[in-house]
């Protein structure tokens, strides 16, 4: 199966040169989510786990554009910019993915883009 780039018309727009979503073999590939309102486009400040909130609530809605939920998501990577907010961002997640949650990396970056101190990608399957 070729590769397929499904509408996803209430996540945020991307700030580069990269589909929201994509999919291929059942698996579908949800790109980088920084903390983006999606209403406005516009930047949703505070800390960590604020951020971290912002972007789950966006891949529930990427996933339900998708027809998918929580539950569908086999792969997680969080990336932050300070480790120490490792246990902040646990809090919210776990929130979301509930008694059976996905295979999951977290990585300390040195850097992301507009300076957010979360992005977090997910792999699900239909």
């Amino acid at each position: 199966m070729l590769k397929q780039v499904p509408p996803v018309p209430r996540a945020p727009r991307p700030i580069g040169p990269y589909s929201v979503a994509a999919e291929a073999a059942g698996l579908v590939f949800i790109s980088g989510q920084i903390a983006l309102d999606p209403a406005t486009g516009g930047r949703v400040e505070g800390d960590a786990a604020a951020q971290a909130g912002r972007i789950m609530e966006n891949l529930a809605l990427i996933l339900g554009d998708l027809g998918l939920g929580f539950e569908a998501i086999v792969k997680t990577t969080i990336f932050l910019t300070d480790i120490a907010d490792f246990a902040a961002v646990n809090e919210v997640y776990r929130r979301y993915v509930g008694e059976a949650p996905p295979a999951r990396s977290t990585i300390q970056v040195a850097a992301l883009p507009g300076g957010f101190a979360v992005e977090i990608e997910v792999v699900a399957a239909r």
